[in-house]
């Protein structure tokens, strides 16, 4: 069972081959008709095997090819060997059997501000609401309920899921996918207390999400009090994650589901953050830092290292830390054991006579 849209005619596995810079090693050049995984696949079926330790699987697999990183003995059939199988995956599926870009146009049902700037091969479904003076790029595709502010700008060849909310003046690059329910340039969580009330400090900054980002489903990024909240080129953003106002997130960084951040934190590029992860407000991550799950964040973190627990500190040491947990109450037994041994020994001492010297 294939599982993306086949190509109007079948391609040989020598053809793809040619085009990702790959080697057939086995017998038979069969027509390629789709991609599956290895559970679905069937007869026109390419799969991608990850590692040895899927061969046996691969073995009893129906596909017609196998993607592979090296040749596998357990496979009798046609392998497409190439350096980076999984990379090389995503090249076949978007070349050969991803469906082809077909702009749907503007519907009658699109509400539009004044000076609305939209550029050719869009696809904008009904029920969008559009700012005035905003600007949507080529082929940008925006599902029902999407909510463009006024001034707001959307690059080309972006992809905007239902209920995606973009506020007045927030800027999204190219090829930027947000996911449902995302809201993009909601206000900064800012107050001042006075005479025992909450006083709203005034938001006025903005969003940048650059280039190549992706936006899971319900993530809220706020814009900054002044100046930009930033989200860099190629950064890939989980479900459910919270980025406050002002925060600057590098290039290239992950931040996986239910990460929340803090106003004006800087984090470096390259960054990994686990799941549930929680970074304090105006603390520098240095680039290639990595964060486990659930660690609480509350000081700088330097370059390249890996932190994780809550407080979040060196990795070795927190696991080590946190090994002896299920042995603290025999621990702290243990110790005021040998506290009454110490204590009982000193008294004896002090209660023992002298020798007097003849």
């Amino acid at each position: 069972m294939t599982v993306s849209r086949p190509p109007r005619q079948p391609i040989r596995l020598s053809e793809i081959a040619r085009a990702v810079g790959g080697r057939v090693v086995g017998s038979g050049d069969p027509d390629i008709s789709g991609v599956a995984s290895l559970e679905q696949a069937g007869a026109g079926d390419l799969v991608h095997v990850n590692g040895a330790r899927h061969a046996k699987s691969a073995g009893a697999s129906g596909a017609s090819a196998f993607l592979v990183e090296q040749p596998l003995r357990e496979i009798e059939g046609p392998q497409l060997v190439v350096a980076n199988p999984r990379y090389t995956f995503i090249q076949v599926v978007e070349r050969f059997f991803a469906p082809p870009f077909r702009p749907r146009g503007i519907a009658r049902e699109v509400t539009r501000g004044a000076d609305v700037e939209i550029g050719p091969d869009v696809s904008i479904w009904p029920f969008v609401t559009l700012g005035n003076r905003a600007r949507i790029g080529a082929r940008a595709t925006l599902f029902p309920g999407v909510f463009v502010g006024d001034e707001a700008s959307i690059g080309d060849d972006c992809v905007l899921y239902p209920h995606v909310t973009l506020g007045a003046g927030c800027a999204i690059g190219q090829r930027v996918i947000v996911h449902s329910g995302t809201v993009i340039g909601s206000d900064g969580f800012g107050y001042v207390q006075h005479d025992g009330r909450q006083h709203k400090i005034p938001q006025l900054g903005s969003v940048v999400i650059e280039d190549d980002v992706e936006l899971g489903a319900n993530v809220t990024v706020d814009r900054a009090t002044f100046g930009r909240t930033v989200v860099g080129r190629g950064s890939k953003v989980d479900n459910l994650v919270q980025i406050a106002h002002n925060v600057t997130i590098g290039e290239h960084t992950i931040l996986v589901a239910q990460v929340g951040i803090a106003g004006s934190t800087r984090l470096g590029a390259g960054v990994m953050v686990g799941g549930q992860a929680g970074l304090s407000d105006h603390i520098q991550v240095g680039d290639r830092a990595m964060i486990a799950a659930r660690s609480g964040v509350a000081r700088d973190v330097p370059p390249g290292s890996v932190v994780s627990g809550s407080p979040a500190f060196a990795h070795e040491l927190s696991v080590r830390a946190h090994a002896l947990f299920p042995t603290l109450p025999e621990l702290r037994r243990q110790i005021r054991e040998l506290d009454r041994r110490v204590r009982a020994l000193e008294a004896r001492a002090v209660a023992k006579p002298k020798r007097r010297r003849k």
